[in-house]
């Protein structure tokens, strides 16, 4: 449960190494976040977060999870929720691809939509089920500005993440008045070193702004977060221009 500040004591991340998860799981912890449990394919990179989770005071777990092995979804992620409640699942796995090379590499494009949308989906009902038999929590699920509109530049990932996005609106429906909260996420480019030497997006934000806006998002129980908060705006024009005009502009 929460405690009397409001901040969750335990927290799923799904994606055990995501920049954005681990900056707002080091967040969290600073404000008594005390149970991480840490979902992701076992590697020395996961077994880093865990430790430098660990050096500030909270209790970790390693949890084995791929996206694409849904299969066993239910029983891995099962396993958490067996060991007690949990406040707070942030889904925040997905991988961006390569355009020009998923274009013409069908069963790449395919391997960026099953991660991406077909996995989410599928963490995203267990985790939720759990939720709600519990009868309290939320759900974050890090979608993004990319979804908002077919881009040259990255429609395959951002179908997928436009398919993520409406599944969580859709989701934070369903639950509503269960007492399970879904929040959608929607950052703009985000620096790190994933997208290092990709060319940067207008309003670009870091990993730790997203983690402050989530942060703040989980206090108000907001149903969506821009990131950074002027983006909302920027993508609300873009979607009315006419399509001719749309594809010569360099977003």
């Amino acid at each position: 449960m929460k405690d009397a500040f409001g901040a969750p004591q335990s927290l799923l991340l799904l994606g055990g190494t995501s920049a954005i998860g681990l900056a707002t799981a080091r967040r969290l912890i600073a404000r008594r976040t005390r149970t991480v449990w840490l979902a992701g394919r076992p590697s020395p990179e996961l077994a880093a977060a865990a430790g430098s989770l660990r050096a500030l005071g909270a209790e970790v777990h390693v949890v084995p999870f791929d996206a694409l092995d849904t299969d066993v979804h239910a029983e891995r992620l099962g396993r958490v929720f067996a060991e007690g409640d949990v406040d707070l699942v942030l889904l925040a796995f997905g991988v961006p691809g390569d355009q020009a090379r998923d274009e013409s590499d069908p069963a790449a494009a395919v391997r960026v939509a099953q991660t991406n949308y077909t996995g989410a989906v599928s963490a995203a009902l267990v985790c939720a089920g759990a939720l709600q038999a519990q009868g309290h929590g939320s759900l974050v699920v890090l979608s993004s500005v990319a979804g908002e509109r077919g881009r040259r530049a990255d429609f395959i990932y951002g179908s997928s993440k436009a398919g993520l996005d409406v599944f969580a609106q859709g989701l934070g429906d369903a639950l509503h008045g269960t007492g399970v909260h879904v929040m959608v996420v929607r950052p703009g480019f985000v620096r790190s070193e994933r997208t290092a030497g990709r060319p940067e997006a207008p309003l670009a934000t870091t990993p730790e702004a997203v983690a402050g806006a989530i942060e703040l998002g989980l206090r108000r129980r907001s149903e969506t977060v821009w990131v950074p908060g002027p983006l909302r705006l920027v993508a609300s024009a873009l979607r009315h221009v006419p399509r001719p005009l749309h594809r010569r502009l360099p977003v």
